[in-house]
């Protein structure tokens, strides 16, 4: 199977709806062509600048429009990232996540001290990704020269619902920031959100502008809603493992080079529900040590939990930097 760039919302539409095991098989089949399907990537989020946000993104705990138990935070200190970091790195985790609650990276003293630990959390060997808010091609450039392997910045859905669940930004905006990045070699993290009340067109929607990017993005997170009391999608329902096993099974086909990571919302899963996501082609899982992903509304399976989840799979984490190597051989680059 070769990588096309020219998907059409249909053609996405019919293999999402493909009967479920045909469709599981047939995502298995393509992640095997492109990936080592032995492997997982395990990566830790850091939330390096928490709460205050002035965005009204309806699902957020850190927005500093709604009234959660998320209270704004100072930028961390350099040396507590790198002592979470280091913790990370002896767990096996080969990945480390930066996010800051803002708008938009500001030329300043904080983004100065956030381009310092992206230098310093590099240097120990581990792949670097951030998620910053927009930033500008300067900006990227300076994050590519400080040793930025990924920066994150979702979609979050279709363009079509997305006014629906943010005013505070353009879906114009999302993809701008998407070519800022571009114009680097920094890769490019960009995925979405499953129950936010968005209908199955709106998930083909949003897998349709993904896929319709060139190069595709080389990390796609697919997260499930966690809801947050005091915020706007507090009362929406669960969603089904088997829309959520579809999406990243649709991803997988359409996006096959790009690792599907299994993000947000994965506390809510079994073990079994996790090893059917990861047969669909998800390769890559974030863990923690305090039983936090982003804040302290959302959990976070930890260290422990995910490893023997790994070795009762016959599941290896997979070493830093590992990835570009491997797709580059796979497509003869």
């Amino acid at each position: 199977m070769g990588i096309r760039y020219d998907w059409q919302k249909n053609e996405i539409l019919d293999i999402y709806n493909t009967p479920f095991l045909e469709l599981v098989y047939q995502a298995a089949s393509v992640h095997r062509q492109f990936h080592n399907p032995k492997q997982i990537q395990v990566c830790k989020l850091i939330s390096i600048k928490t709460g205050g946000c002035p965005e009204d993104c309806g699902y957020c705990a850190q927005s500093a429009r709604y009234k959660t138990e998320v209270k704004p935070e100072a930028l961390l200190e350099k040396d507590t990232v790198l002592n979470i970091a280091k913790k990370a790195k002896e767990t096996g985790v080969s990945r480390v996540c930066m996010g800051a609650a803002w708008r938009e990276v500001r030329d300043n003293s904080q983004f100065e001290e956030v381009l310092d630990m992206v230098k310093d959390v590099t240097s120990m060997g581990l792949e670097v990704c951030c998620t910053l808010g927009m930033l500008t091609a300067s900006q990227a450039q300076r994050l590519e020269d400080a040793g930025l392997y990924a920066y994150n910045h979702n979609l979050d859905t279709s363009a079509e619902y997305y006014s629906t669940i943010i005013t505070t930004r353009t879906y114009g905006d999302r993809l701008n920031t998407i070519e800022n990045v571009r114009t680097t070699n920094v890769t490019v993290c960009s995925g979405g959100i499953l129950g936010l009340g968005e209908s199955i067109e709106d998930r083909v929607g949003m897998l349709y502008t993904l896929s319709n990017l060139q190069p595709h993005p080389e990390s796609v997170p697919i997260n499930i809603l966690s809801q947050v009391e005091g915020t706007p999608l507090e009362n929406q329902p669960d969603v089904p493992i088997w829309e959520v096993v579809r999406m990243i099974a649709t991803a997988r086909i359409i996006m096959p080079t790009s690792d599907v990571r299994l993000s947000a919302g994965r506390a809510k899963l079994s073990q079994v529900e996790q090893a059917l996501c990861f047969m669909a082609g998800a390769n890559s899982i974030f863990s923690s040590d305090d039983n936090k992903m982003l804040t302290v509304t959302t959990p976070c399976p930890d260290y422990d939990a995910d490893r023997d989840m790994l070795n009762l799979l016959g599941l290896e984490m997979r070493p830093p930097f590992e990835k570009r190597g491997l797709t580059d051989k796979l497509l003869n680059v």
